[in-house]
């Protein structure tokens, strides 16, 4: 038998020996295939023994290789080792890591410090390329590109340009340097790698490929082949090396084994030696032979296309399988040539035997893996190299090169169930690292890594796995499944789980899981599924700590969910992980119904009598808790458990329920007593605090159905509320005027009292607002409600100042003294008075009065800005438009009656003498005797004109007593008549305005004259725009009677100075002796010091209609107006008060009022009322027509005053214009005025003068806004006819009685005509259908028809 058939034999024998099944090998003997693998990795690595060569043979052969190599193994070497990779072979990028590890070790070869690169060449090399390395161009353009060659070509480029000029390396010696710098260099880089994880196996193996041509033969024949009779001497392939070292203390893997599985160094020793000769690298070769056999015959180990889901997926598997078997292959050939010729022949082989140098075999392209990364590379000398499995029996003669490799499980190194094999080296590897980390070896101070497995362990078990040919797939999945067994006992923490997901992550990124075998994708399936459920208990058990749950004790669970949710491997367990999940939703919600009893109980254990306190406080332990949940926790947990919803919809309806069950509680101590248990104030806050928590609600659980209406809860409160808001307004309004001294406080000239009140009602409007009533229309009834209170006390508060006003204008002898003053116009008035007859003592006003009513003025502008603040107009549409259908109630509808105290006529004096006068005012009372009503006082006067318009409200038919009564200084005021009148509401049904005459009756006197009263009612309603009118109904009101008493305390001077007994004394005592130009200048200097106008001066020209009359020659027009002097002064020592004291709304006012009242005594002077009645006033004569005249347009330009006064605009008005007139038919003829008169009646019958309308409405009072529009449109209305003015002067001629009569019958009648007319529209307009029943109007008749 050949010596080459005898080695084959005792190698089948020696391997038959191990030949038994996996379960008895893992019970008997579970380290053989570790140490197999561990003897091969030695082996085809060998280390030169120390006492086979001394030190001057190993020099001496070092010294030959290097020149015997150098022509061959030469810089130019490079281009052919990278020509495989230049002509498309893909390349593999290092990891980034790598630059940082290198920049260190560059650093410390330089400055010295690696005494394995100690040699000066080496560190000068070194040195100049660590400078290039740390530029940025360089460090960028390697961290783009991570390619290992290009790496290498850039030190090969800086070692050539520094040893090329080294002058101690003569001829070709730089070249030899320049090899063995270059693979000292690749062996760096292999180092360096071995302290990274995650290396790709193919740039391990690429390297120690590089390394392997680099490096220096170990033999002297530089063609690669020993000759025959060498060959014999050595007796085998391994015999061609050097002789290598037995000791188990110099094979690394085979000590680890020994540790790993505590066997003795002796056993292990004894158990290597009996091995060695079996595990060559001749059956390590066949072991990768076979595999590939295996590829292409379809057999079940390594792979086959049954193993994978796709044609794509076997293709691809396949491809870089074969390409890796043939990159190990390459690699052992290159490290020992004489394989070559000792290899077997096979058809499906790769290689040839032909005589062609094995370092130059791989004709057949290597490509690369692809995208195969675990732990450490493939090519690490204590790492991956290649597989064997059990060799197979060769019984052909020596050298007959046709030896066959048989398809089937025949390996050397391979075990028969690899997997089963490398699961139980991983798990003896852990379980040995955890064993030491927990050993006192290891301080609790020191690091230690979270993949447990210690650098020799990697790189033992990586070996093993490429020997046995286990996949990257299946190293990356089973490694997970160890490190889930291990988290499940609690022997790891759980940061142990992420890094090991971080593998097989990497692994998913370069490789589609499409593309793993069927075993592989379905058991790392399942090992996620395993996990998720792992991480959902973990989850589920955390929620204990709710509300208080952190982030941190939670996002190592949730990273890792998610990082297993998004692989979409656990969608295959949708059911089990959906009743997990379920179980997690229910967990969280009874964790926050406990949390939410347990503090409820706490709370409402707490002593104290205010039973909303612990409902307060828990709504804002629920908030707080459910916005810090928000913040912790914005997105759903594991994508699809929204944690803050779920507190939140488990909370909130508990804490509805409490608030329900505590409802009638809360109701009975907030209202028992003036003091309650539960303020008001406590009870608001809830509202406020349960609507955020209902919002809240709303927004985290958008589906949840939670039946509460929270404004139904609260109603009862907040009418309770407006009670006491109502019952509170009297004591503001008292508060407010009591605390007030009537004092201006500014330019506006209003004083305190009327701010505080509007201060007061403002801040229940901002309360309501704030709120923020969930119920629009609820909302809105409340603010009705609330401007009814306003409304009330706006009314209070105008009653109470015009007490105070009339006190003051109309004092008692007892209580005030009307100072006196020694002046100029009161010595004139008295020196005017006529024996016998009333002197009129002129009044002045006091700064106090001028204040209440600039605080009236000023409450209407305060009012309009409450009418904008409650957006008044928004809440009566709310009500309109979303109220619910009014119900039929069985309460009395209410009515509000404007009662407009004319005027009187045709007085009786009391007394017995016929020319005495009255000083007279109307009262109003009902059935009961109840003072509803009282006017202020008409001074010396039979036909009184009031003017004032009181409101009066009833639900019923009302009888009230008109009783008119003379003022007395002192005691009881006098009756001058009566009469009785009935507000019913059928007879105004028609919501117009009816003037009423009643007749006076005196028990003692009969028959006292008439008073005429203007009724007109509406519906009284319960709405926000009614009150409000109401309101400034009431100012308006309060400003015109106020204004009226400054104008009637005023009008008696007037008048007086303005009488007829003036002209008649004027014409017959003649001049009075004044000077006018003196007179003229102090009463202009002084109206322009009281009122401050800058109006420029206007020419008055007189009227066109002005006739030229003759004048009297005894009198001028500087005497004329001497004789009404004292009303000047009178005027300029009260407009200093006014102007002082009065805004300049009420001013200009007060002005225009005091001008209108002047027209009308102006008016007086010259024609009598208008009445039916005939007239004792006798004609004035043309001299006194002329004065009277004078005197008007001497006080127009008195009030003119230049242009700084009143404009002419104003001035002359509609009421002048008419005064004017009266000159121009005041001498007429009388049939020439008949005919006039009943010209001007017809034209204004044919001009169609609207009919009368309906009273002014509360309604159009509501704002400032629509009274200055209803001022805009009446003073756009056409003015009356100059028929009136035509009839007063027929008066005074004898015999036109009967026509004035006729006239105003014809009026009234006609009048009449019209409101039927008006009426009876109306009534059809009302019948007619409504827009939606008018039938469409039929189509036109074709022409056919």
């Amino acid at each position: 038998m050949s010596k080459r058939s005898y080695d084959s034999s005792a190698h089948e024998k020696r391997i038959s020996k191990y030949r038994i099944n996996d379960d008895d090998l893992f019970d008997t003997n579970p380290h053989v295939f570790y140490v197999i693998c561990s003897i091969l990795s030695y082996v085809i690595q060998p280390k030169v023994s120390n006492h086979h060569a001394n030190a001057s043979e190993v020099k001496e052969k070092e010294h030959h290789s290097k020149f015997s190599g150098a022509i061959s193994n030469s810089i130019v070497s490079i281009g052919d080792i990278f020509k495989d990779l230049r002509d498309g072979s893909k390349s593999v990028k290092f990891p980034e890591k790598l630059l940082k590890v290198l920049e260190q070790r560059l650093q410390n070869i330089a400055m010295g410090k690696d005494a394995a690169y100690s040699d000066q060449l080496t560190r000068r090399t070194m040195a100049v390329f660590y400078g290039q390395f740390m530029g940025d161009p360089f460090r960028r353009q390697m961290k783009e590109n991570r390619s290992i060659e290009e790496l290498i070509l850039m030190f090969a480029s800086q070692a050539t340009s520094v040893l090329r000029k080294e002058p101690t390396l003569a001829d070709d010696g730089w070249k030899v340097e320049v090899n063995n710098q270059i693979a000292q260099f690749v062996r760096m880089l292999r180092d360096c790698l071995k302290t990274l994880s995650h290396v790709s196996p193919e740039l391990n193996s690429r390297l120690d490929m590089y390394h392997a041509k680099l490096a220096p033969p170990q033999s002297s024949n530089d063609s690669g082949y020993d000759s025959a009779s060498a060959s014999r001497d050595r007796g085998d392939s391994i015999s061609t090396q050097p002789s290598i070292s037995q000791s188990i203390s110099d094979m690394p893997f085979v000590t680890i084994v020994a540790r790993l599985f505590k066997i003795p160094e002796n056993a292990m020793q004894s158990e290597v030696d009996r091995m060695r000769k079996t595990c060559t690298e001749k059956a390590a070769v066949i072991d990768l032979k076979t595999c590939l056999k295996n590829i292409n015959a379809g057999a079940p180990f390594p792979g086959r296309r049954e193993d994978f889901s796709s044609d794509t997926a076997w293709n691809h598997w396949r491809t870089q399988e074969t390409s890796i078997l043939s990159q190990l292959m390459v690699a052992m050939m290159s490290l020992n040539p004489e394989l070559a010729k000792s290899m077997p022949s096979d058809n499906g082989s790769i290689y040839s035997t032909s005589g062609a140098r094995p370092g130059s075999l791989p004709s057949t392209r290597i490509d690369s893996p692809g995208g195969t990364k675990r732990h450490t590379s493939i090519g690490s000398r204590h790492s991956f190299f290649g597989v064997a499995d059990e060799g197979e029996e060769n019984n052909s003669d020596e050298g007959d090169g046709d030896e066959e490799i048989r398809v089937g499980h025949n390996f050397t190194f391979i075990p028969p169930n690899p997997k089963k094999f490398y699961r139980r080296l991983v798990e003896y590897c852990l379980v040995t690292d955890l064993e030491f980390m927990f050993s006192p070896e290891v301080d609790d101070a020191d690091e230690v890594p979270l993949s447990i497995l210690s650098p020799p362990h990697v790189e033992l078990i990586n070996e093993c796995a490429m020997r046995w040919r286990i996949n990257h797939t299946y190293r990356a999945t089973c490694f997970l499944d160890q490190i889930k067994q291990l988290y499940e006992r609690s022997d790891v923490p759980m940061e142990c789980i992420p890094e090991a997901l971080q593998g097989v992550t990497k692994l998913l990124q370069d490789l589609d899981i499409d593309k793993w075998p069927i075993h592989d994708s379905e058991l790392l399936a399942s090992i996620y599924g395993g996990l998720y459920n792992i991480f959902l208990s973990s989850l589920y058990h955390a929620m204990d700590s709710l509300p208080n749950l952190k982030v941190s004790v939670i996002q190592p669970y949730l990273t890792v969910l998610d990082q297993l949710r998004e692989s979409g491997l656990v969608e295959r367990f949708e059911a089990d992980i959906s009743t997990r999940l379920s179980d997690l939703t229910t967990r969280i919600q009874d964790v926050s119904v406990q949390y939410y009893q347990e503090k409820m109980r706490s709370l409402q254990a707490s002593p104290g009598v205010n039973r909303a306190l612990p409902l307060l406080l828990m709504t804002d332990e629920l908030e707080k808790a459910a916005k810090q949940l928000d913040k912790r926790f914005p997105d759903p947990l594991v994508g699809r458990v929204d944690l803050v919803s779920l507190v939140v919809e488990a909370q909130v309806p508990l804490f509805i329920s409490e608030l329900q069950n505590s409802s009638r509680r809360l109701y009975e101590s907030s209202m028992n007593g003036p003091t309650p248990d539960v303020p008001i104030q406590d009870i608001f806050s809830l509202y406020r605090r349960t609507q955020a928590l209902l919002s809240m609600y709303k927004a985290f659980t958008p589906k949840g159905q939670l039946q509460f209406d929270l404004g139904q809860f609260f109603m009862p409160y907040v009418h309770q509320w407006l009670v006491e808001t109502d019952n509170k307004t009297g004591q503001w309004v008292q508060a407010a005027i009591a605390a007030d001294k009537f004092e201006a406080e500014n330019t506006e000239g209003h004083s305190a009292s009327i701010v505080d009140l509007f201060d007061s009602l403002r801040s229940p409007i901002s309360f309501l607002q704030d709120l923020e009533w969930s119920d629009e229309y609820q909302e809105a009834r409340f603010f009705t409600s609330l401007s009814k209170t306003i409304s009330k006390a706006i009314e209070q508060y105008c009653r109470s100042v015009e007490e105070l006003f009339m006190t003051e204008m109309f004092p008692r002898p007892a209580d005030y003294l009307q100072p006196q003053k020694s002046s100029a116009w009161l010595e004139k008035a008295k020196s005017l008075a006529t024996t016998g007859e009333k002197k009129v003592e002129p009044f002045n006003f006091r700064p106090e009065s001028c204040v209440k009513l600039n605080n009236v003025e000023a409450a209407r502008k305060l009012l309009d800005n409450l009418y904008n603040q409650m957006q008044v107009d928004k809440v009566a549409d709310t009500i309109a438009n979303h109220g619910p259908p009014v119900p039929d109630k069985n309460e009395r509808p209410r009515f509000l009656f404007a009662v407009k105290i004319v005027m009187a006529e045709d007085l009786v004096p009391l007394d017995s003498s016929p020319s005495s006068l009255l000083d007279t005012f109307v009262t109003l009372s009902d059935e009961a005797g109840n003072r509803l009503v009282k006017t202020r006082t008409i001074y010396e006067s039979l036909n009184p004109r009031w003017e004032e318009t009181h409101d009066i409200s009833v639900d019923k038919p009302l009888w009230l007593m008109c009783s008119i009564r003379d003022r007395a200084l002192v005691g009881q005021h006098d009756v001058v008549g009566r009469s009785f009148i009935c507000l019913n509401p059928k007879e105004f049904g028609d919501f117009l305005t009816h003037d009423v005459w009643l007749n006076l009756e005196n028990s003692n006197h009969g028959h006292q004259g008439r008073i005429l009263l203007r009724i007109s009612m509406e519906g009284e309603k319960d709405d926000v725009q009614f009150y409000f009118g109401r309101a400034f109904r009431f100012l308006k009101r309060s400003e015109g009677d106020m204004m009226r008493i400054f104008i009637d305390k005023m009008s008696p001077y007037i008048r007086q100075s303005l009488s007829r007994p003036i002209l008649k004394t004027l014409i017959k005592a003649g001049s009075l002796g004044l000077d006018y130009n003196k007179a003229l200048g102090n009463v202009t200097a002084l109206y322009r010091s009281a009122l401050g106008s800058n109006a420029s001066e206007v020419q008055i020209p007189l009227p066109h209609n002005e006739r030229s009359r003759v004048r009297p020659e005894e009198l001028t027009d500087v005497e004329i107006e001497r004789a009404i002097v004292p009303l000047f002064d009178y005027f300029d020592a009260n407009l200093h008060i006014l102007n002082t004291y009065l805004s300049e709304t009420a001013k200009d006012m007060v002005m225009m009022r005091v001008w209108k009242e002047i027209l009308v005594i102006i008016e007086g002077l010259l024609i009598p009322p208008l009445s039916k009645l005939s007239s004792d006033m006798k004609p004035l004569s043309d001299k006194e027509v002329d004065i009277v005249f004078k005197w008007l347009k001497f006080l127009r330009d008195y009030f003119y005053a230049e242009g700084e006064g009143v404009s002419l605009e104003k001035l002359q008005n509609q009421k002048y214009r008419d005064v004017v007139s009266i000159r121009l038919y005041y001498d007429w003829h009388t049939d020439t005025l008949m005919e006039e008169c009943v010209r001007a009646m017809q034209q204004s019958l044919r001009e169609a003068v609207p009919v009368k309308k309906r009273v002014k409405s509360v309604y159009n009072q509501r704002n400032l806004g629509t009274i200055k529009e209803r001022k805009k449109v009446k003073k756009e209305e056409k003015e009356v006819s100059n028929g009136e003015t035509i009839m007063r002067i027929l008066r005074m001629r004898p015999n036109t009685q009967e026509f004035i009569a006729q006239q105003l019958e014809m009026m009234t009648t006609v009048q009449a005509e019209r409101e039927r007319t008006q009426a009876d529209r109306q009534q059809r307009r009302s019948l007619r259908p409504r827009q939606a029943e008018i039938p469409e109007v039929p189509p036109l008749p074709t022409a056919a028809s």
